[in-house]
């Protein structure tokens, strides 16, 4: 593995704006990969699940740079300059990419810019990954991540008249002593150039890409 530092060790003091959690959002592996034996954590419902209760409950508007999507109304939302987490289940720590934290993150240029490993510009041509060190896996601290070839590429609608370079790229969690793989993931990746958005999931959250593809703008 590559060696890899976190641009940003946690997002201490973000600011809430919903109430509380009120279901889970089921994580996935990655398409047509098999979890590893120790995936337990890492496999669940699948973009196509039925609503959850908190979807049930209603559904609330989350601005980010002109950008309005409709989420169920029992997702939070952490805020940091130009970091937006949509946490849609159990989340200790809503810290950059906490192990164990569902939801999917929403950034803006100032984030972008040092998104690609090394700390260069994020173009959609490699993973988001401002890092330079082995970062955790997204289900557990105790094994690293490796995100290798992409599994699907293709252009995404985001709303009218926004269309977005849709990438997912495909993720191992392996021991940190001999390269073992415990579980699979997908990280998909939804790149807005033009609006300097960048939409990233690692838990394959349900129905985001109906969310995305039903977002209005201002």
């Amino acid at each position: 593995m590559r060696k890899r530092s976190f641009v940003l060790a946690a997002l201490a003091g973000v600011t809430v704006l919903a109430a509380p959690v009120t279901a889970s959002a089921a994580a996935g592996a990655a398409p047509g990969a098999a979890s590893g034996a120790a995936s337990g954590a890492a496999s669940g419902a699948a973009e196509t699940s039925g609503p959850t209760a908190a979807q049930a409950a209603g559904t609330r508007t989350v601005s980010f740079r002109g950008m309005r999507l409709r989420v169920p109304s029992g997702w939070q939302v952490h805020r940091q300059g130009d970091w937006m987490l949509v946490q849609t289940g159990r989340c200790d720590r809503p810290a950059y990419f906490a192990p164990g934290c569902k939801g999917f993150w929403v950034l803006g240029p100032k984030a972008i810019k040092y998104g690609r490993e090394g700390f260069g510009p994020y173009s959609g041509e490699q993973p988001f990954y401002p890092a330079s060190d082995v970062q955790s896996c997204p289900f557990s601290a105790k094994t690293g991540q490796v995100l290798g070839k992409p599994t699907a590429v293709g252009l995404r609608r985001v709303g009218p008249g926004h269309t977005a370079k849709y990438v997912s790229w495909f993720g191992r969690c392996v021991t940190h002593q001999g390269g073992r793989q415990t579980a699979t993931f997908a990280q998909r990746e939804w790149f807005l150039p033009t609006s300097k958005i960048l939409v990233v999931d690692v838990w394959n959250t349900p129905g985001l890409s109906k969310v995305l593809k039903n977002a209005t703008w201002s």
